[in-house]
């Protein structure tokens, strides 16, 4: 007697089949861990990502068919570019997502605390710190619970003012809401000042070499350049070697997140190399907001 397959076994392979294809050659998903991305994504949504963005990497390797750039304002999927153990291949590491900044070649402003300043409005939703009196508090905490935001936590205490977190979009809320009694400022505004020029490395082309940028560039190439370099005195030495500038193999990016007090992002891990990337998140599939499913991420 012929053993025939039930009907409904050859339906579930060949729907397993299809969502293997599927992850492995199109799109794959990526949960949101962090509220480092608020408000473009919040904590424990889940994105469709989109692996053709910048060109197909090979399963298994960290190569990429068809390479194209990622672009300014862009959230990436990416894997850690600086895990405990160096010698963990790239698409074995763990994963990380952040906005985009910095392309090859772009240049950036730099200040002491590796804050991305220069064109500081990312998008609406790009945070920074903010700071105001203690005596607005109780005011303050009463106004974000009428906006739906209570979960916006205080930062830090100094000098009898407060500091929180906000996005230009909600600061001009508040402004709008706290009419006269509005008083509260940017804490780094300050921090202009001592800024410093860094140039994204791009490949094949040469990168100077600056106190304020040697132990960046140091650990790019340590990491991800493959080749031995320290630093003494301010001076970069690649193979033993001293140089004034350096020409990098790949293409770099700077990553960033919405909120700066979230540091999983290039302040933290530095140079994210283009072979690190998966692709661009390009749709929300999960939300306990109703109303932000399936809608593209921005």
């Amino acid at each position: 007697m012929k053993f025939r397959i039930p009907i409904w076994i050859k339906v579930l392979a060949t729907a397993l089949l299809i969502v293997l294809l599927v992850k492995t050659f199109a799109f794959t998903s990526c949960s949101i861990p962090s509220t480092g991305m608020e408000n473009s994504l919040y904590q424990g949504e889940k994105v469709l990502v989109n692996k053709w963005s910048y060109g197909w990497r090979i399963p298994f390797t960290s190569s990429h068919l068809l390479a194209d750039k990622a672009r300014k304002g862009d959230i990436v999927l990416f894997n850690n570019p600086h895990p405990q153990d160096k010698e963990t291949p790239v698409f074995a590491r763990s994963l990380f997502i952040s906005r985009c900044v910095g392309t090859p070649g772009d240049t950036l402003m730099l200040n002491q605390e590796l804050l991305v300043t220069g064109k500081r409005v990312l998008s609406p939703d790009s945070k920074q710190l903010y700071t105001y009196p203690y005596q607005l508090e109780d005011t303050l905490v009463s106004t974000l619970r009428q906006m739906g935001m209570e979960g916006n936590t205080l930062v830090s205490y100094s000098e009898g003012r407060y500091v929180r977190s906000f996005s230009h979009y909600e600061y001009y809320l508040l402004k709008q809401k706290l009419g006269t009694a509005f008083d509260i400022h940017p804490l780094h505004a300050h921090q202009k000042e001592g800024s410093h020029p860094l140039v994204i490395p791009t490949k094949g082309k040469p990168v100077q070499v600056y106190p304020w940028n040697v132990t960046l560039l140091c650990n790019t190439i340590l990491y991800h350049e493959n080749r031995q370099a320290s630093v003494r005195n301010d001076t970069l030495l690649v193979d033993g070697k001293p140089v004034a500038s350096y020409t990098f193999r790949k293409d770099y990016y700077w990553m960033a997140s919405n909120n700066p007090v979230n540091l999983s992002d290039s302040r933290l891990f530095g140079l994210v190399p283009h072979d690190h990337l998966i692709g661009r998140a390009s749709r929300i599939w999960y939300s306990s907001r109703k109303e932000r499913i399936f809608q593209p991420v921005q």
